[in-house]
């Protein structure tokens, strides 16, 4: 009998893993991006090409789509695709710290259906498949309680709190952060912080994996306007990203200048 998508993923990224860590031992090559688009490795590069011959080749009618690979829209007429981001938080991952990722979706007709995060230098590794619960190693995880918005702890960069973002004051929550987006849904997931906020564009392989894994661990996961996210678009962003317990993202959405 075939391995479950969210099997197949589980694999692939612990085998990414053994990748990226024998790649940072070797001492990494770094070059930059142009347009400014950051560091990248040949770690980056080995874990994109050892993931698409994998998942490819154990779904190849899957279509594909990856910060790493040339973006061929052929995906756009698939039902189903991988969304991966070889290593998220590139820049930690050079610095030569543990908070960096491996993220992985399957999206069948613009919603996610598996997903895995994968951080292996913290032995981490959250999962989760449509209507089956969100998991960190086999335990199962849930958001947060609700809270009060200047109560909440809420993962979010420095320039969120602009006061061009919010329509009066910003509001007063414990601003924390962490590096890889993947992860950042994932702390939410797993209730340690009670929300995460980005308002910039977001790439879809930075937030696929993860916001399945909040969505079935409580959260409601939205864009930065509080409109549902749907993913394998012609230019793969959204319009931000915004989870939190239902009580706790209407308030925070409703104090953003673009909210609905």
């Amino acid at each position: 009998m075939p391995e479950s998508d969210l099997r197949l993923l589980i694999d692939a990224a612990k085998a990414a893993g053994e990748i990226a860590l024998r790649e940072k031992a070797r001492g990494l090559d770094i070059e930059d991006k142009p347009d400014d688009a950051g560091p990248v490795t040949q770690a980056d590069y080995a874990v994109d090409a050892a993931l698409r011959e994998e998942l490819t080749a154990a779904r190849p009618g899957y279509g594909w789509l990856s910060e790493e690979s040339e973006d061929d829209l052929k995906r756009l007429n698939t039902e189903r695709v991988f969304i991966v981001d070889p290593i998220d938080g590139t820049r930690s991952f050079i610095k030569g710290e543990r908070t960096w990722a491996h993220s992985l979706a399957i999206v069948e007709n613009g919603i996610v259906t598996a997903g895995v995060v994968y951080l292996p230098e913290m032995n981490l590794l959250y999962s989760a498949e449509t209507s089956k619960g969100a998991f960190c190693n086999d335990a199962q995880v849930r958001v947060s309680n609700d809270v009060d918005v200047d109560h909440a702890r809420v993962l979010a960069t420095r320039p969120n709190m602009d006061s061009a973002h919010w329509r009066g004051a910003a509001p007063q929550f414990t601003r924390s952060h962490r590096p890889s987006l993947a992860y950042r849904l994932c702390l939410v997931a797993q209730g340690r912080y009670d929300a995460m906020l980005t308002l910039r564009p977001s790439w879809e392989w930075d937030i696929a994996a993860g916001a399945l894994i909040m969505s079935e661990a409580g959260a409601t996961v939205t864009d930065r306007r509080g409109a549902a996210l749907v993913f394998n678009n012609p230019v793969p962003q959204t319009q931000g990203v915004l989870g939190a317990r239902s009580a706790l993202h209407s308030q925070i959405t409703s104090g953003l200048v673009y909210s609905k």
